[in-house]
C-alpha cells in the first residue's frame, strides 16, 4: 500500500510542486490552468492523460473553455502520496 506523505514532506510541497496547492478537506493537490482557448486546453488534457497512464495514476479534473482544474489525491493512501508528487511535477513539465 502507498504511504501518506509525512508532515515534513507536507510542508515541503510549496517547493516541491510550484503552482500547486494544498486542500486539507479533502486530501488533495489541486491547480487550475488557463489557456488561450478549448483547443488548447483539450490538448494539454490529452497530455496529461498520457501521463496519467504511464504513472498509473490518475487524477480528478475537469473542463471549463479554456479552463483545467486538475486534483491530485492517492486513495489507497487515504491522502497525498508521492506519486501526487511525481504526477504533478511531470504536469508542471508539460508547461516548461
Amino acid at each position: 500500500m502507498t504511504q501518506r506523505l509525512t508532515d515534513a514532506e507536507r510542508a515541503a510541497l510549496p517547493t516541491a510542486v510550484p503552482g500547486w496547492a494544498v486542500a486539507l478537506n479533502p486530501d488533495v493537490l489541486h491547480r487550475d490552468f488557463k489557456f488561450t482557448d478549448f483547443t488548447e486546453a483539450w490538448g494539454f488534457m490529452s497530455r496529461v492523460a498520457l501521463l496519467a497512464e504511464k504513472f498509473d495514476h490518475h487524477p480528478d479534473w475537469s473542463n471549463v473553455w479554456n479552463r483545467v482544474r486538475i486534483e491530485l489525491t492517492t486513495h489507497d493512501a487515504g491522502g497525498l502520496s508521492q506519486k501526487d508528487i511525481q504526477l504533478a511535477r511531470a504536469i508542471n513539465a508539460l508547461l516548461d
